[in-house]
């Protein structure tokens, strides 16, 4: 749930595929499609939208909270993303959308179609594949924080060669608090242990938003923020402050996830 509104690994030979132009796929037919599940108006796909493009890759934005439709199934889509919310994964009263939106993850993990899941959509991601979210759970995060990778990062598609220590922008107060089993977990803050986790070849879980640049914060409720001893213009300064380090890095993983995108429906 969120409050709305460096050394680097040494790696041998990791599996991290290339990005393509931005627009069109191998032998210049249309890009193909990621569809975006969007769970609030504070939570829209940020700059991903622009990093997925650079890397061939389109996307296809469903409002849950506006009551728009999900596809019964991802046929016509290369890859699943869900976005951030002030929710948990299972919270159908207040949110009917979710559960067609686990149905398609599940479907996603079932058939190998590549999945990105953002806090919220992290946890979604956790909960569907048999790992547990805790409501109020731990300290809440907010605003630039730094996350350290994991060894197990070295040689994963998105992640290898990233500095071992990147700030984030953190948004929750709801955390993963048992991963999957089999799951590749692959970075962690002070506060929160399960940062980033993969499942499988090809579904990645995060907490932090790799989407949301540091305007984003100023749209944020500031009495809520304050409840919680947090100053939203500092917030805002800190990510402004940090942002030269951590955009590249999102950046590249939003690319990566593109070129995996591309892979599999190449495959298919």
């Amino acid at each position: 749930m969120e409050i709305r509104p460096a050394a680097s690994h040494a790696v041998t030979n990791p599996r991290v595929p290339s990005a393509p132009c931005a627009g069109h796929d191998d032998g210049d037919t249309p890009a193909p499609a990621v569809l975006v599940v969007q769970n609030s108006a504070h939570s829209g796909p940020g700059r991903w939208e622009r990093w997925l493009a650079e890397g061939g890759v389109r996307v296809d934005v469903v409002r849950g909270d506006l009551g728009q439709p999900l596809p019964g199934r991802l046929t016509e889509h290369g890859g699943l993303i869900v976005l951030g919310g002030a929710l948990l994964p299972d919270d159908d009263e207040r949110a009917p959308w979710l559960a067609p939106t686990r149905a398609l993850m599940r479907q996603a993990l079932d058939t190998g179609v590549p999945v990105f899941g953002i806090c919220l959509g992290g946890q979604m991601l956790a909960q569907v594949a048999g790992g547990a979210v805790e409501r109020d759970h731990g300290e809440p995060e907010f605003g630039s924080t730094p996350l350290t990778l994991r060894h197990e990062a070295a040689d994963d598609p998105l992640f290898a060669r990233l500095p071992e220590r990147v700030p984030a922008i953190e948004n929750h107060v709801d955390a993963i608090v048992r991963l999957p089993a089999g799951a590749r977990w692959l970075a962690s803050s002070e506060r929160c242990p399960y940062q980033a986790f993969r499942v499988g070849d090809a579904a990645w879980g995060v907490q932090f938003h790799p989407e949301g640049d540091p305007e984003r914060i100023a749209g944020w409720y500031e009495e809520r923020l304050a409840r919680h001893g947090v100053d939203r213009e500092a917030l805002h300064r800190a990510a402004v402050r940090d942002d030269a380090a951590a955009a590249p890095v999102w950046r590249t993983v939003a690319r990566r996830f593109a070129a995996v995108v591309r892979a599999g429906r190449r495959a298919a």
